[in-house]
C-alpha cells in the first residue's frame, strides 16, 4: 500500500537542487508565466498533501525532477517535455487534468501528458508487458514521440533508485521490463548510454553473482588493462599526429551486461573473452563547422579523415577482415556512423579499434536527438524534424501481422550479405538462408537445396552473419514445404512460401489430369478438350481446378467419367481439317491465317459520369479494356477521355496522385463490335501443343485470332496471342478453354 507523505530534508534539498540544473538547461525554451504556473500547482499538490509514495517508498515528485534531469541532460528534451514529466504526479494523483494543462500550457505539453496517462493505465491492468500490452503500447507511440523518450528516461531514474529496496518482487518485475521492453527501445534510437546502463542494472538485479563476479573480475585487471591500453595507444597517437590530424583516444571497457552475453555466446568464463575493451579515436573537426560550407562537403571530409585514421591502423596491427563494420557508407537506421575494426595489438591481442569524429560520436553517445542538438538548434525549432525521424523509424502497417514483425525487427540489430557479385543485402539478424533465396527470386526460393556461405556448404536454414558471401544451391527436384514457414524469418519470404504451398495444390491437380489422360489412352479413346469442358460443365464445376482436384482425392470415379464423356462425344461433330501436329518450337507464324480488321471503332456505347452520352473517348492501350469489363474514365491533359480498366495497373497511382480527374464510366447497350484482347500463356511444348491452340480458337466463329508469338526453351513455351473478341464473358469462356488443353500452365490476360 503506498502512504501519504511529507518531504523529508533530503528529498526537499535534492529537488532544489534539480530544480536549478533543469532551469538553466531549459530556460530559453520557457514561455512567460510557466516557471510560475508549474511551481504553484506543485506546491499545491504537496501543501495539500495529496503526494503518495510508490510500491519502493519513492516520491513520486521527486522521481519527476529526476527524470526530467535525464530527458535535459541526456536526450536534449526541452520545454514541452519538461513541463509534461514535472506536471504528470499531479495528473496521476487527480490534483490537474489534461483539459487545465491545454488551457495553461498549450496543446503539445497536453498531449505528452495525454500519451504518459495512457501508459500508466495499461500498467495498472497488467504491470507486465505481455504481447497484447505489448501492441497497445505501440500504439501509443503515434500519439507523440517524446512519450516513448520519457519513457525510456523514467525506467532508467527508475533503476538507479530501486538498488537498496526490499520489495524483491516489484524490482524483478521492473528489471525484467527494462531489460525486455525499454533497453531495447533505447538502443532502436541509438540511446547507447542509457541503453548500456539499463543492461547493466537490470543484470545486477536479475542475475546478482554473475554481475559481481564480472565486476570483480574487471577491477581485478584493471591496472594490467589499462597498462596494455596505453602501450597499443602510444604509437598510434604518434602516426596520427604526424600525418596531421587532430584527435583524441580513450579506452573503454566493454559493458558488464555485454561480457556476460560474450560469455554465454561463446560458452566460455571471463578469461576466454578476449575483446574486453575498445579503442576510440575521435577526430577533432578542423575550423567551426558553421563556417565549412554545406552538409555533403563536411560529411566527405569527415569520412576521408575516417578512413586516413583507419588506413594507419591497419598499417601498424594486422586487421581481422571479417570483424570490419563500415557504418559511415551504411549507417544504421537510427543515424549511428561509425569504423569498426578488430586488429591484433601487441602480445598478439585481439582489440577493437573504433573510428568517428566528434559529430559521430554525440550522435552515438546522446542518440537520434543529437542529429538537431549538434547543428545548434536552440529551444524546440527544428523538433518536428527529428520527432518524425523517430516515428518513421517505429511506425508499422496495420494488422497484427505487421506488429509482430515489428516487434522481431525491434530487438534484433541488422545483418549485411554478399551476392557472389557483391551485391549488398540488408535482412535482420536471425534470418536464413532460405530468407536470402526467396529475396533473390520466388524461383531460387522454391528450388533452395542449400547454400555456399564463404566457400563453405551450409543448410538452407543456416542464420545468416554480417558479412557473408552467399551463393544459393538449388535443384530441380526440390519442393516448398509447409516446416519452412518456421524456417523463414522475413515477412516477405513467409508470403513467398505460403504462395508457392498454394501452387503445390494446383500441381496435384495437373497430376490428376495426367491420370485421367493415360486412363484415356488405356481405354483408347482420344480425349478432346471441348467435350471435356462440356462433361466438367454439366457435372456442375464452376472451376476446372474442383474438378480434377476431386479426382486427385478419389471423390469423382474416373470410370464413370469417362463413360459420361463418351455418351457427350457420340453427341458432337467431329472436327476435320489438314493442321499438322507441331511443337512450339517448330512453329512459324502464317500471316494469312491472321485476321486485319480494324479496331480503333466501336459501336458499343460508354456512359461516362452523370448520364453523358455521345463523349469522345479513347480506350486505354495500357490495360486494354473490353466490353463488360469494370471500366472508368480518366480526363487527359488535351481533354480528352482515356477508359481504364478498374484493374489497371495504373489505375492506383492514377487515382492516388489525380483523383479530381477521374470520372465514372459504364458500359450500355451492345452493339458488334469486337476488342482486341492479349492473353500470356505458358506450358510444356508438347507435340500438338500449338495445333490445339489455335483450333480451339478457330471452332469459334465469332473469335479472331489476329497474331501469335510463342518462345520455346528447354522444353518450355511461352507465348502472346491476340485474339479479337465481343466481351468479357467470350473471353472467360475462351480462357478456361485453352487452360484445359494439355500442356498448358497458365493463361492470363494482359
Amino acid at each position: 500500500m503506498t502512504e501519504r507523505i511529507d518531504f523529508t530534508p533530503q528529498e526537499k534539498e535534492e529537488t532544489l537542487a534539480l530544480y536549478s540544473q533543469i532551469r538553466q538547461e531549459v530556460v530559453s525554451s520557457l514561455k512567460e508565466g510557466d516557471e510560475d504556473k508549474v511551481r504553484q500547482y506543485l506546491g499545491d499538490y504537496v501543501e495539500q498533501n495529496q503526494t503518495h509514495r510508490d510500491v519502493f517508498g519513492l516520491n513520486p515528485v521527486v522521481l519527476a525532477f529526476q527524470t526530467a534531469q535525464l530527458v535535459v541532460q541526456e536526450i536534449g528534451l526541452k520545454r514541452d517535455a519538461v513541463l509534461a514529466v514535472l506536471l504528470h504526479p499531479c495528473i496521476e494523483d487527480g490534483h490537474l487534468s489534461i483539459e487545465e494543462v491545454r488551457k495553461v500550457f498549450g496543446d503539445s505539453v497536453a498531449r505528452i501528458l495525454h500519451g504518459l496517462q495512457r501508459i500508466q493505465e495499461l500498467y495498472k491492468k497488467n504491470p507486465v508487458v505481455e504481447t497484447e500490452n505489448f501492441r497497445n503500447l505501440l500504439l501509443s507511440f503515434a500519439e507523440d514521440m517524446r512519450v516513448i523518450l520519457i519513457m525510456i528516461a523514467d525506467r532508467v531514474n527508475l533503476m538507479r533508485q530501486i538498488r537498496d529496496t526490499e520489495q524483491v518482487e516489484a524490482k524483478r518485475e521492473v528489471s525484467e521490463e527494462a531489460a525486455y521492453l525499454y533497453a531495447p527501445l533505447a538502443h532502436k534510437l541509438g540511446l547507447y548510454k542509457m541503453k548500456s546502463e539499463l543492461e547493466d542494472l537490470s543484470l545486477k538485479y536479475l542475475e546478482h553473482d554473475a554481475y559481481y563476479h564480472i565486476k570483480e573480475k574487471l577491477s581485478a585487471t584493471k591496472k594490467s588493462r589499462d597498462a596494455y591500453i596505453e602501450r597499443f595507444i602510444q604509437p598510434v597517437s604518434e602516426r596520427l599526429t604526424a600525418a596531421g590530424l587532430k584527435f583524441h583516444i580513450k579506452g573503454r571497457t566493454k559493458s558488464i551486461h555485454s561480457i556476460w552475453q560474450k560469455m554465454k555466446k561463446q560458452k566460455c568464463d571471463f578469461e576466454g573473452v578476449y575483446d574486453l575493451f575498445a579503442i576510440r579515436i575521435i577526430l577533432e573537426e578542423r575550423g567551426e563547422r558553421k563556417e565549412e560550407g554545406n552538409e555533403r562537403e563536411i560529411h566527405r571530409e569527415e569520412v576521408m579523415q575516417c578512413w586516413q585514421a583507419f588506413a594507419i591502423v591497419t598499417s601498424m596491427y594486422q586487421p581481422n577482415p571479417k570483424r570490419l563494420r563500415d557504418w559511415i557508407s551504411v549507417p544504421k537506421s537510427n543515424g549511428y556512423e561509425s569504423l569498426h575494426i578488430t586488429v591484433l595489438g601487441p602480445e598478439q591481442k585481439w582489440v577493437e579499434v573504433q573510428i568517428r569524429t566528434e559529430r559521430m560520436d554525440e550522435i552515438a553517445e546522446r542518440g537520434v536527438a543529437a542529429h538537431w542538438r549538434y547543428k545548434g538548434v536552440k529551444g524546440e525549432v527544428g523538433l518536428d524534424e527529428w520527432l518524425t525521424n523517430i516515428r518513421s523509424m517505429l511506425e508499422t502497417s496495420d494488422g497484427l501481422e505487421a506488429m509482430d514483425q515489428f516487434k522481431m525487427d525491434l530487438y534484433e540489430d541488422e545483418v549485411f550479405v554478399f551476392t557472389p557479385k557483391g551485391d549488398l543485402y540488408k535482412f535482420p539478424k536471425g534470418a536464413t538462408v532460405l530468407d536470402f533465396a526467396y529475396h533473390i527470386h520466388s524461383k531460387i526460393g522454391n528450388a533452395c537445396t542449400g547454400a555456399r556461405i564463404n566457400n563453405k556448404v551450409v543448410p538452407l536454414r543456416q542464420p545468416l552473419q554480417s558479412g557473408d558471401q552467399v551463393e544459393i544451391m538449388t535443384s530441380s527436384n526440390q519442393k516448398p514445404r509447409q516446416e519452412w514457414l518456421n524456417i523463414v524469418k522475413t515477412s516477405r519470404a513467409k508470403s513467398k512460401v505460403r504462395l508457392a504451398l498454394k501452387e503445390t495444390q494446383v500441381k496435384e491437380g495437373l497430376f490428376a489430369k495426367e491420370t485421367l489422360e493415360r486412363k484415356f489412352k488405356n481405354r483408347k479413346i482420344e480425349m478432346e478438350e471441348s467435350v471435356m469442358q462440356q462433361l466438367i460443365k454439366k457435372l456442375g464445376f464452376k472451376e476446372v481446378s474442383d474438378f480434377y482436384r476431386q479426382i486427385a482425392d478419389g471423390t469423382l470415379d474416373i470410370n464413370q467419367l469417362i463413360d459420361k464423356y463418351v455418351e457427350i462425344q457420340h453427341d458432337e461433330q467431329p472436327i476435320t481439317g489438314n493442321n499438322v501436329a507441331q511443337t512450339a518450337a517448330d512453329f512459324v507464324l502464317d500471316d494469312s491465317k491472321l485476321s486485319t480488321l480494324n479496331t480503333s471503332l466501336s459501336d458499343d456505347v460508354l456512359v461516362i459520369d452523370q448520364g453523358m452520352k455521345g463523349v469522345d473517348y479513347q480506350l486505354a492501350r495500357c490495360c486494354q479494356p473490353i466490353y463488360g469489363d469494370k471500366v472508368f474514365g480518366f480526363v487527359t491533359v488535351s481533354g480528352g477521355i482515356k477508359i481504364h480498366r478498374v484493374d489497371c495497373p495504373n489505375a492506383p497511382e492514377l487515382r492516388k496522385r489525380f483523383g479530381y480527374r477521374i470520372v465514372k464510366a459504364r458500359w450500355s447497350g451492345k452493339g458488334s463490335s469486337q476488342y482486341s484482347i492479349t492473353l500470356r500463356v505458358i506450358g510444356t511444348d508438347d507435340i500438338g501443343i500449338v495445333s490445339n491452340l489455335t483450333n480451339i480458337i478457330s471452332r469459334d466463329e465469332k473469335l479472331v485470332l489476329r497474331s501469335i508469338n510463342i518462345d520455346s526453351h528447354d522444353g518450355l513455351f511461352s507465348g502472346n496471342l491476340t485474339i479479337m473478341v465481343d466481351d468479357t464473358s467470350r473471353m472467360e469462356t475462351l480462357i478456361k478453354k485453352l487452360r484445359t488443353v494439355k500442356g498448358v500452365k497458365q493463361v492470363s490476360r494482359i
